[in-house]
């Protein structure tokens, strides 16, 4: 059996019931099940539509998100995360590169990076190349000032946690930022690249090895092999070609707001939904949140 998910932005629900009702009699499907009023709704089918991505497109500019996947075994037994522009709404390197006054120039490069036009480590060192001589006090400004939490982020780590889940938060970005968004989510662990720094000023360099695209694959087999669970009990959520790895070895690779290149090679896209889309993939109602 398959489960069709339904979403929109919970913010602004806009989900009706007679289109929720009329795919699931053009597909077959079992009575529906409103995980969120108006946000959220599933029902089970036979067997994955021939003209699902079709349905998908017409839905998208109405702003509602498809997702058709297995019923079987979708509650994860961990979250694997990219952190910028996933579990935060910025970019770390972007907000520090603006107080460094080459914020055009960062920028442009980290889109390009992350659409996979370039070497994420290349990108990575140049970009940091141009953070030289940058007060590391600047750091904590831009945590406080610039740094704003993904919609939905709290409700996601509190409810998986509370039903045995594990929270693992790997990212390109640097460790200092990683630190303190796990904390206040409430990851596990954290991982990330080490901004260096001498006499209080940042020296352009990061730390060797650099974490990477592989370096999140390796994160997925080693948490998994060390929790003793398979990687298809792991959901996995980015946004950058730097996540397309452990975003296909994932048991549910989630895409949320992607790059278009990266969002057209995965099967699970959340492009309306914020951060609690990842639960009702997983089959919780709203009334299962814990906030």
């Amino acid at each position: 059996m398959f489960v069709a998910t339904l979403l929109t932005n919970p913010d602004a629900p806009s989900l009706e019931a007679a289109l929720v009702d009329s795919m699931r009699n053009a597909w077959g499907g079992s009575e529906v099940n409103w995980l969120h009023p108006g946000a959220a709704a599933e029902f089970q089918l036979p067997h994955k539509p021939g003209n699902l991505w079709d349905i998908w497109a017409d839905l998208q500019p109405m702003g509602v998100d498809l997702v058709v996947q297995p019923a079987e075994g979708r509650r994860k037994k961990m979250l694997l995360a990219d952190m910028d522009s996933t579990m935060i709404q910025q970019e770390c390197i972007d907000e520090l590169a603006d107080e460094a006054g080459v914020g055009e120039r960062v920028k442009d490069i980290t889109a390009r990076a992350m659409n996979g036009e370039l070497d994420f480590e290349g990108a990575l060192i140049e970009r940091v190349g141009l953070l030289k001589d940058l007060d590391v006090g600047v750091i904590g400004k831009v945590l406080d000032e610039r740094i704003t939490l993904m919609p939905g982020g709290k409700a996601l780590l509190a409810t998986m946690r509370a039903n045995g889940a594990y929270a693992a938060l790997v990212s390109g970005g640097f460790t200092a930022f990683t630190a303190k968004v796990a904390e206040k989510l409430g990851f596990d662990e954290n991982r990330a690249n080490t901004l260096l720094a001498e006499a209080g000023k940042l020296t352009g360099d990061v730390a060797r090895p650099i974490l990477g695209r592989q370096a999140k694959i390796e994160a997925l087999e080693e948490i998994s092999n060390r929790l003793g669970i398979a990687e298809a009990d792991v959901i996995a959520v980015g946004d950058g070609a730097n996540d397309l790895g452990m975003l296909g070895r994932a048991g549910t690779g989630v895409a949320l707001h992607a790059k278009p290149s990266v969002a057209a090679k995965c099967d699970v896209r959340v492009n309306h939904g914020d951060l609690t889309a990842l639960l009702y993939l997983q089959g919780y109602s709203r009334a299962d949140f814990v906030v």
